[in-house]
């Protein structure tokens, strides 16, 4: 199974300079806990945006650059070699391969995407230069919502959902 998880505002904002718009304690926790032992992948943008290697998790990174390195790692330089080298020495058990990014990766793979997790922040920002590509409804079928009121760490209301495809 191939899934996209991602938070997003009310126009589909993702980030701005390689950041996230916004820093949601709980979903940082919700990342956390639906990728733990499974393979991740993602851009070198988004790589390199992360504080390091993720505990428990297989990293793919997909880049351009036929010369890129990093220890812990698998490189390659498509969509496919990546969907290919997870199959090739997945984790054990690991029957779903979550795509984190970054826009272009996302994009990319919205065709061939199983599942969606999303955390959709409710809030816009006008400065994003990424967005999440449409979520479809005729494409996509909502099967678990979990709505939440801002608090103290996440300032914004927020909502869990999860999609498949019809």
């Amino acid at each position: 199974m191939i899934s996209l998880i991602a938070a997003i505002g009310k126009n589909n904002e993702l980030g701005k300079g390689n950041n996230l718009l916004w820093k949601f304690p709980v979903d940082q926790k919700f990342f956390r806990e639906t990728t733990s032992g499974h393979t991740i992948i993602m851009g070198r943008k988004t790589f390199e945006s992360l504080p390091g290697i993720l505990p428990k998790r297989k990293h793919i990174v997909i880049t351009r650059d036929k010369n890129y390195l990093r220890h812990g790692v698998d490189v390659v330089n498509s969509l496919e070699e990546a969907l290919s080298s997870s199959a090739r020495a997945p984790l054990a058990g690991d029957r779903e391969i979550f795509i984190i990014g970054g826009a272009e990766i996302f994009k990319q793979s919205m065709d061939i995407a199983d599942r969606l997790y999303i955390t959709h922040i409710g809030a816009e920002d006008k400065d994003a230069d990424t967005y999440f590509p449409e979520i479809i409804p005729v494409v996509w079928n909502e099967i678990s919502r979990e709505e939440h009121k801002a608090d103290e760490k996440n300032p914004f209301p927020y909502t869990f959902s999860v999609y498949e495809k019809f």
